[in-house]
This record gives structure tokens, sequence and C-alpha cells, in this order.
């Protein structure tokens, strides 16, 4: 079982770490530890914890289109198989920065960029070419209009089935 097949527990302390760094991931720990109530030691051994349990990751976003990548598409894959494989197959592509398993008219979702329509023409052709796809198609994206990396610190009212609590 891999850290991406159990849950995790957050209490309100972690919960409220995770906030703290969502809004700003250079955050000093005293900061944090000003708002969650813990010591500054505290606080920075539960970010540890946290990173290492592979609950978050802090990271530079950047902008795609301002680092020379203009042309972001997302692309709905059918496969035969199993659809998770073939999810790790697409995932190896330099170009892909985000790949989910999903439920639907596609069985799996990427999202790449490209330098140009040309490079895009050659990644979609690279991911039609991985074993299991049988179809593709392309969402090219013409303007972003949200973004946000908030999500997943609510609270859960269903059971959970817990590994270990962070």
């Amino acid at each position: 079982m891999t850290s991406r097949d159990r849950q995790v527990l957050l209490d309100d302390v972690s919960r409220g770490i995770i906030e703290q760094l969502q809004e700003d991931g250079r955050r000093s720990y005293a900061r944090i530890a000003a708002a969650v109530g813990l010591s500054e030691a505290a606080v920075r051994q539960r970010v540890q914890r946290l990173l290492d349990a592979g609950v978050m990751q802090i990271v530079a976003v950047t902008d795609p289109m301002q680092v020379g990548f203009p042309r972001q598409a997302m692309v709905g894959v059918r496969t035969s198989g199993d659809a998770r494989a073939v999810a790790d197959a697409l995932a190896a592509c330099p170009e892909v920065d985000y790949v989910v398993v999903t439920a639907g008219s596609f069985d799996v979702i990427v999202e790449g960029v490209c330098e140009d329509d040309v490079h895009l023409l050659e990644t979609a052709a690279r991911l039609r070419g991985v074993d299991g796809v049988v179809s593709t198609e392309t969402f090219v994206s013409l303007g972003l209009r949200k973004q946000t990396y908030a999500g997943g610190t609510r609270r859960t009212e269903r059971p959970l089935d817990v590994a270990s609590e962070v």
C-alpha cells in the first residue's frame, strides 16, 4: 500500500498549519506557531510529519504562460486494460503535469503544458502511442480564470480509514 492509498486523519492543528502554508508557503514557523497555538519546534515537527506522510508538498507554482509554455491542454483518455497502469505511463511524459484516473466518459485525464501548437501535436501523438490508450480528446485552454491550491483541509463527516494520525 502506498501513501496515496491510505487516508490520514488531520486534527484541527494540522489543518491550521496546512491552511497557513496554503496562504503563504514561505510563512515562518514562528508565525504559524502563533496562529495555531503551538511552539515553533512543534510546528516544525508537524510540518515534517505532514511532508513525510505525503499529505502535503511545499512547492513554487509557476504561470506556464510566463515561462515559455503558452499552450496548455487537458486530454481525456479512454483506455483498455488497467487505467491505473496507463495513467502511470502517461505520467512519465515530461509535458504532463497532472494525471488522474476518473470515472465517466474518460478513464484518465491528463493536463500538459507545451511551447506551441507543434509541441502540443507531438505530445498528443506521444500520449496516443502509450500502450493501453484507445482514444484521446484534447481540450485546449484559451484562458485561465481560476487556479487555487486551497482544497483538502475541510472536515469530512464520513469515517476515515486511518493508518496514522498527523
